[in-house]
Parts: structure tokens; sequence; C-alpha cells
């Protein structure tokens, strides 16, 4: 990654700085662009008479604020880099940054994915949803990661990227309609602040008419959460290596295993920890209070457990059999293999309780 292409957008900071008269502000990165944080520093306090702190520990997103230390320390602004402004109330003043990249990949290499995937897609819009399968049957399409029980409308091409790339999305969607493609870039819900953003968890953008999609972005993270929520094939685009690939079914189909192993491994459990995220916009308190209500219903036990951090070496050694998670939505799906005991989703739970049915379709974990 050259983060010498990458735009950090500091002028309109720098303005505001000056304008408030602000001493002492805070600049909270992603993991990856913390290596330019020091730069950063040094711009902001030699173009005013700031001082910045950097706010070092891991963030995870605009969901993942520190206003409550930073306000505890004298900070008068916090400047977050690198993600958008969620529908949560951030408590002081803030100034969320785009940082974008000028890559510019080649569609070329994306087409041979987006052609088949388009085919999958007609295919399965002319299969219609057949009401009377055996449940051998309805398992097998639905792993099919494809056979979402959902009818679709249209094969539209829905074109959706990671903040940092969406100012690509309008001359991205020329290009492919240039080259056949019906192109949707979708809008999404309060917690999405711009047209084909998606988010690790949130993708409510998706409908019907949507057949498959093009992520515009780098790694997997966004794109086996897509895929999870709406079955639909998807082709990667990488803007920093100009790679093309796909989000393979049978990678989703060993996830959606792996799901169902631990929701069997959690019906004999009696004793479950019932985690809430601390972090601003992961809190769910209502939904862990309605799982451990659930869970008594069925006669088993809740322990409500509230944690700013959430990792193996710091609840597995509770004496539980198994842990409902009600912060991040991808710590369950990303992470399951570090914990020594079943970690599920709260949809996994009232499966494992015989409160809904797998067959129905997988139902990934979001936050609206």
């Amino acid at each position: 990654m050259d983060l010498d292409r990458h735009d950090f957008q500091l002028d309109e900071l720098v303005e505001r700085i000056k304008a408030d008269d602000h001493r002492l502000v805070a600049l909270q990165v992603p993991e990856g662009l913390k290596m330019q944080a020091l730069e950063m520093m040094d711009a902001i306090e030699t173009d005013t008479s700031a001082k910045v702190v950097l706010a070092a520990d891991p963030c995870y997103g605009a969901c993942d604020l520190v206003h409550d230390k930073m306000r505890m320390m004298g900070v008068e602004l916090v400047a977050h880099m690198g993600h958008s402004q969620m529908n949560i109330d951030s408590g002081m003043p803030t100034q969320f940054i785009d940082v974008t990249y000028d890559g510019d990949p080649d569609l070329a290499s994306v087409l041979p994915f987006l052609h088949a995937h388009r085919a999958m897609a007609e295919a399965r819009r002319e299969e219609g949803t057949p009401e009377d399968l055996t449940e051998e049957e309805a398992q097998a399409r639905f792993l099919d990661a494809v056979g979402r029980s959902a009818t679709l409308t249209d094969t539209k091409l829905g074109l959706v990227g990671s903040i940092q790339h969406l100012h690509l999305l309008p001359q991205f969607t020329e290009r492919l309609e240039a080259a056949g493609f019906d192109v949707v870039v979708p809008m999404g819900g309060a917690r999405l602040t711009f047209p084909g953003q998606v988010l690790g968890c949130n993708y409510s953008g998706d409908d019907d008419r949507i057949g498959h999609y093009l992520f515009l972005g780098s790694g997997d993270f966004h794109p086996i959460g897509l895929v999870l929520h709406t079955g639909k094939p998807l082709a990667m685009l990488d803007p920093y290596t100009g790679d093309a690939t796909e989000m393979s079914l049978q990678r989703i189909e060993r996830i959606l295993r792996q799901r169902f192993g631990l929701i069997v491994a959690s019906q004999e459990a009696e004793r479950f920890g019932i985690l809430i995220g601390e972090k601003p916009g992961q809190m769910r308190r209502t939904l862990a209070l309605r799982m451990k209500r659930l869970l008594e219903q069925h006669g088993k036990r809740g322990y409500l457990l509230a944690l700013e951090h959430v990792g193996p070496e710091l609840i597995d050694f509770y004496p539980v059999d198994a842990f409902v998670n009600t912060a991040c939505p991808r710590i369950a799906i990303d992470d399951a293999v570090k914990y020594a005991k079943p970690l599920i989703t709260p949809y996994e739970l009232e499966v494992a309780l015989g409160e809904k049915e797998w067959n129905d379709g997988y139902q990934f974990d979001e936050i609206p």
C-alpha cells in the first residue's frame, strides 16, 4: 500500500483548529494508516498552535470512539480519520475526515467474474424459490450461498466499496454500463453515510433487484460480510494492486458449516456469557437483555459481561459453556477459532434454542 497516494485532507481540519483556537486536539486513525500518524501530527502542530494527542489504541471504525477518554484529558476536538460519521452521538466536537486513495484499477481483469456471476443470478431468477424442499435439499441449497430463499426480481450489478474508494463509483458505473452491465449503487440505512458504502456490520443497501456485486476495496473483511448477508455472488477489484478475484462460494460454505457446528455445540450448553460491547457504536444492551431473558425462558443461565475489547484472553476463563456476542458482529464470525468455547451470534442462539430454523436462511448479525 503506497501511503503517499492517500489524501488525508488536513486543510479543513487545520482551518477549524485555527478558527476555534483549539489548543489540544486528538487524532484517531485506523490501524492501516497509523504509520502516517506522526507525520500528520507534525503537519497539524506546524500549521496551528494546537498540540495533538494520538489515540493509539486500536481503532476499528466510526463505532469505536474515544471521546469520553479524550474529554477527561482536556481534548477540545477529535479528528477521526478514514471513517464516515455514523448515527451515534460522539458527545463532543468531532471532525470525521474521509481518506481517499488515487488508485484506478483496470476493469478488464474483473469482467470474467462479473459475466459468470450474472449468469448465476439469471439462473437463480429463472429458478425461483422452490417451496417443497426436503431438509437435506434445503440445507444444500442454502449452503450454496447463492440459493438464499429470497427471490430475485432482477439481476442488476450492485457496485459498492470501502470508504477510501467510493469516489471511484461514478466512473466505474459508466465503465460497467459501457461493458453491458445494468448497475445499481445501493444506498443503505442511517448507519451509512454515502451511496455504495458498506461496513463490516451493515449491508442494508441490498435489495431483490441486485443479483450480484462488485466490491472496490482490499481484503476480504467487507466481502465476507456482504456475501453472508445477501447470499449473492461477489467479485472484488483491489484499487491498491489492480488484482481481481471473487469471494468463493466454497469459502462461504466453510464459514457457514463452521457456524452450524458452533450452533450444534451450543445446544447442550447451560451457562452462557453474554458479551456487551462498551464502544459507543457497538453497545446493544437491549439485545443483550433480550438474550438473557430468552435463555431464562429455556431454563438456562445468562451472565452479562461488558467489555471495551473482546479477546479470548479476556473471557475464556469464565466458567460458562458458551458465549453470545452482542458487541461488534464480526467478532463471532472472524475470530471464532481463537476461542476455546463456542462464540455465537444472537441469531445463532435462537437457532440453538429452537426459536428459529437454520434452513430458513442464515441471518447475518447487523447493527442498524
